[in-house]
């Protein structure tokens, strides 16, 4: 078997073959002609273009060798666009580790009934005097390019939940119509990531404003997989399993331990009372994480950093700009 799929399970190479177009004998081939299309862009600096890396492009445009090229230069755009994002993108920048240990982003250990991982925010524990909403979304992504090393999970997807219970009007002021528009260019259009929904629940009519006006900047794909729940928790376990759902979401699973993610990036050392100074050995990360692909290389969190040479980025006024809902 093609060493890029030797880690994946014969059920999950099989859906990638009927869902993804993945074909173990083209493979190479496609790489190849992805690859190939780099001298098109000499804009951009693609820093990382091996096959492993490539291919998670490929299974999240389903093998459209055109798409897979534009979101892979996207990416790689994104980050030179954004530097000051990127210049300290590593799990002991004190931003992104505070974030981590608030719950931003949670991950549940064990995946939906599709095998997607489930991400969860609850919204209202951003303490905005500790927490920017760029640090924020750094550790979301962070987070994301560490489990998408995992093959399985470049196939089988994500699911992001968000609990929007005690947001308040003042904390819903504080997203820009900047700040949002850039995490909807960080997370839909420049990573490669397959999110099979993204469900709001206990949302207050704010959030309903607020998504009304993002909506333009949303693909239509994404569009259809955003489902608003509001309170009835029903419908939330129609599309995912109580079984796979901590009891905050009305599942059978325990009350999840919002610390959980962090020290699971942070390794087994962490302490909350002390700072974490060393980077961690990612191979306790694709354990934690149930990863075996990649042949257990444990330089997974210093090939996910291949962004961009650092300097300095064009300041947006993401701070002062006018919110989305204002106050009185």
């Amino acid at each position: 078997m093609n060493h890029v799929q030797h880690s994946l399970s014969s059920e999950t190479t099989e859906k990638a073959r009927l869902e993804l177009n993945e074909n173990p004998d083209s493979l190479h081939q496609d790489i190849q002609q992805v690859r190939d299309m780099i001298v098109t862009r000499p804009d951009i600096g693609f820093l990382r273009t091996d096959d492993e890396f490539i291919v998670r492009f490929l299974r999240a445009r389903k093998f459209d060798h055109t798409e897979t090229f534009r979101l892979l230069a996207q990416y790689f755009q994104f980050r030179q666009q954004n530097l000051d994002m990127f210049q300290s993108f590593k799990v002991d920048d004190p931003g992104i580790k505070r974030a981590l240990m608030d719950g931003f982003p949670g991950v549940l250990e064990s995946p939906d009934q599709h095998g997607r991982k489930i991400l969860i925010l609850f919204a209202s524990n951003w303490d905005q005097s500790r927490n920017s909403f760029i640090d924020i979304l750094r550790a979301i992504l962070l987070s994301l390019e560490v489990l998408i090393e995992n093959p399985e999970l470049q196939i089988n997807g994500f699911t992001l939940i968000i609990d929007w219970s005690n947001f308040s009007f003042k904390q819903a002021s504080k997203l820009t119509p900047n700040i949002l528009k850039l995490a909807i260019e960080g997370l839909q259009d420049s990573f490669p990531a397959r999110f099979g929904g993204i469900h709001f629940v206990n949302q207050p009519w704010y959030i309903h404003a607020m998504y009304t006006i993002i909506k333009p900047f949303l693909k239509d794909k994404t569009r259809k997989r955003i489902f608003l729940h509001g309170n009835n928790l029903n419908s939330l376990h129609q599309l995912i399993q109580p079984e796979c759902l901590p009891s905050e979401f009305g599942g059978t699973l325990p009350p999840y331990d919002m610390g959980i993610w962090a020290r699971t990036l942070l390794g087994p050392d962490y302490n909350d009372e002390t700072e974490y100074t060393l980077t961690y050995d990612a191979l306790h990360v694709r354990e934690s994480c149930g990863g075996g692909g990649g042949g257990g290389d444990k330089d997974m969190m210093k090939r996910s950093q291949s962004t961009v040479e650092t300097g300095s980025l064009r300041q947006m006024d993401r701070d002062t700009s006018t919110p989305l809902l204002a106050l009185d």
